[in-house]
């Protein structure tokens, strides 16, 4: 028992372990796509055939295994190399049933903490040797796997379905509360289930010929990662070296709309980060619909202005939202101490306490 409680008391560290591996996959995959879309000048996806798009699927393949190799990472930091593969492959299923990254994180854990207790059990010897390359990878991934796929996969489906219907309903109501609720789903999971009913509501009321919708959104799907990235300039102390160069990239990503620029911030410190985003981007989706934003085209980000109509209160708003998600990030995160040994180039220990 105290085994156990000692895996989760070393929480941060495994999720650190995961974050660290995970920024080069978000900041390659980022800027890729970031070029293609200010390349393209027009938002939205480039069209097939064209250098862009080619670029674009580039940028989102390397952005697509950042959930995995979160997850395996996670998963190692409690198993070691066992819990790679469980990891991996329970992020992907995190990614085929729509959990995101919060689920990658999910994978991440029980994959580590099932292949940390397949690790102790005693074997005849004909055994020992196959159980770190067959028995453990299987099992572990197995248990991994099926826990996403047959628990969560079908809570998430359903909540899905019934934001949808909350977004349909408010649509036919208050615009302000709408602009909240959307910056609520938008700021919680960057990419993930939540984040997507917001943008395919988007997609919908523009494809419908209404544009009062997208732009508010705009608002709050560029937010998140732009407060993030101003925090970690204005409070250093409060941010791993890895955060405060993730936070350059975030800035590009949130110019041409890519949420997921906030999720190295938010797989690192959940708790304090992911209520600040969503408060933040809730105020600019609100003060988005005041302003009374139009956007004839479903995306985000500052590459959006040309077309945008009130460019000037996309732009109001849009500080609002950052300073709003800077300001509870730098109040509510803890000021952090690294101690990081690298003595031969290949085991990087990461020691970190809270003042």
């Amino acid at each position: 028992m105290n085994e156990f409680v000692g895996i989760f008391k070393d929480t941060r560290k495994h999720l650190m372990n995961g974050v660290s591996h995970m920024i080069p996959f978000v900041v390659t995959g980022g800027i890729l796509m970031a070029v293609a879309v200010m390349a393209y000048g027009q938002g939205g996806v480039p069209p097939e055939g064209t250098w862009m798009a080619t670029l674009w699927t580039f940028g989102s393949t390397a952005l697509n295994l950042m959930v995995p190799v979160l997850s395996a990472y996670i998963a190692a930091s409690i198993a070691d190399r066992a819990g790679i593969c469980p990891g991996f492959v329970g992020g992907m299923i995190s990614i085929n049933v729509g959990a995101g990254f919060l689920g990658g994180i999910v994978t991440g854990l029980l994959g580590g903490v099932v292949c940390y207790y397949l690790k102790k059990i005693k074997v005849p010897k004909a055994l020992s040797s196959i159980m770190p390359i067959m028995i453990i990878p299987i099992v572990g991934s197995l248990v991994t796997m099926g826990f996403m796929q047959y628990i969560l996969g079908a809570p998430i489906a359903g909540i899905m379905s019934g934001m949808t219907k909350v977004m349909e309903h408010l649509g036919n109501g208050n615009k302000v509360i709408l602009g909240a609720v959307c910056g609520l789903l938008a700021g919680f999971d960057f990419g993930g289930p939540f984040n997507k009913v917001a943008y395919t509501f988007g997609v919908a009321t523009v494809s419908a010929g209404v544009y009062t919708y997208a732009g508010p959104m705009a608002v709050t799907m560029t937010a998140p990662p732009l407060g993030c990235a101003l925090a970690a300039f204005l409070a250093k102390k409060k941010f791993t070296q890895e955060e405060r160069e993730a936070a350059k990239s975030a800035i590009a990503m949130g110019c041409v709309g890519i949420t997921e620029g906030a999720i190295p911030f938010a797989a690192n410190d959940p708790l304090r980060v992911i209520p600040s985003t969503m408060i933040g981007a809730a105020v600019g989706g609100a003060v988005g619909y005041l302003f009374n934003i139009t956007n004839p085209v479903a995306w985000s980000g500052l590459i959006m202005l040309p077309v945008l109509g009130n460019p000037i209160g996309f732009l109001v708003s849009l500080a609002a939202a950052v300073g709003v998600t800077a300001g509870l990030m730098i109040l509510l995160k803890k000021d952090i101490t690294e101690n990081v040994a690298d003595t031969d180039g290949e085991d990087l220990e990461i020691d970190l306490s809270f003042e």
